[in-house]
């Protein structure tokens, strides 16, 4: 018995708009890691990126559950002795709420090389514009 490879054409691929507004982040990121992954095809094979591009709007209104706006912390490193610096998820949100989603799909999708492919068809948007309407995006209905 063969297995069958299906054949990847990346003119076939959809855009798809989420809307965060309201969204707990990590249900969110599932979601969309699983999106770009292509788990929702027939054709999803693990080592082929046959996933869509998603674009997320409305970025700054995803919620998180219980007590993590003011004690969940991300830890960045410059690489300097005593370089370490640790943010709360309501500072990164004021500055870059984009951040907070792409972060978290970033780590629900394969670490390599596919991964890094995969992460590039996200596009995480503050408000509820965004630059891709030439691509005709389907909106994508979640379950908060």
């Amino acid at each position: 018995m063969k297995t069958y490879l299906p054949k990847v054409d990346l003119n076939a691929r959809q855009w798809r708009v989420v809307n965060a507004d309201g969204m707990v982040l990590g249900r969110l990121a599932a979601t969309v890691a699983n999106l770009l992954r292509g788990k929702d095809k027939p054709i999803y094979t693990p080592h082929l990126d046959t996933g869509d591009f998603v674009v997320v709007i409305n970025a700054e209104k995803v919620r998180l559950t219980g007590k993590k706006e003011t004690q969940k912390r991300y830890m960045s490193y410059s690489g300097w002795k005593g370089g370490e610096r640790y943010r709360t998820v309501a500072e990164v949100r004021a500055r870059r709420p984009e951040w907070l989603i792409w972060h978290a799909v970033k780590g629900m999708i394969p670490k390599n090389r596919l991964g890094d492919r995969m992460l590039t068809k996200l596009k995480v948007y503050r408000g509820p514009n965004h630059p891709h309407q030439a691509q005709k995006p389907i909106p994508t209905p979640l379950s908060a």
